[in-house]
């Protein structure tokens, strides 16, 4: 099982909300300064594209489709990363990725890209 899992996709329509959750499925993310976390999509017959990202100190950043819609946040007691998203449009339909570089379990660090296996949000017109 990848480390990474996420889930909360779905379908809605136009000006609807989902939240993801990407969790750390057996491992902890770090916290160090290599604890930045992204989230990105890849919708058919695109490239995948960054979406958001937040990093250590928490600073956040979006790209300009996303920006005062999705909101990126991640709880250290749950351990896991969000992407609330508001007034979705169907050009935000996508396969939804998260990314991070840092895991630890059993008291080692491990450096690697992780990705999670992706959460399918469909938005309807």
């Amino acid at each position: 099982q990848a480390p990474l899992v996420e889930s909360g996709g779905g379908s809605v329509q136009a000006g609807g909300s989902l939240r993801l959750s990407c969790a750390a499925s057996g491992y902890t993310y770090c916290s160090s300064k290599l604890n930045d976390k992204q989230w990105y999509r890849q919708a058919p017959g695109a490239d995948r594209e960054f979406v958001s990202g937040i990093e250590s100190d928490g600073m956040t950043n979006y790209a300009d489709s996303v920006k005062g819609r999705f909101t990126i946040s991640f709880d250290n007691a749950e351990n896991t990363l969000y992407l609330l998203m508001n007034s979705l449009k169907p050009e935000d339909t996508a396969m939804y990725y998260c990314k991070t570089r840092c895991l630890v379990r059993g008291g080692i660090t491990y450096l690697d890209d992780y990705w999670g296996q992706g959460t399918q949000v469909t938005v309807s017109s």
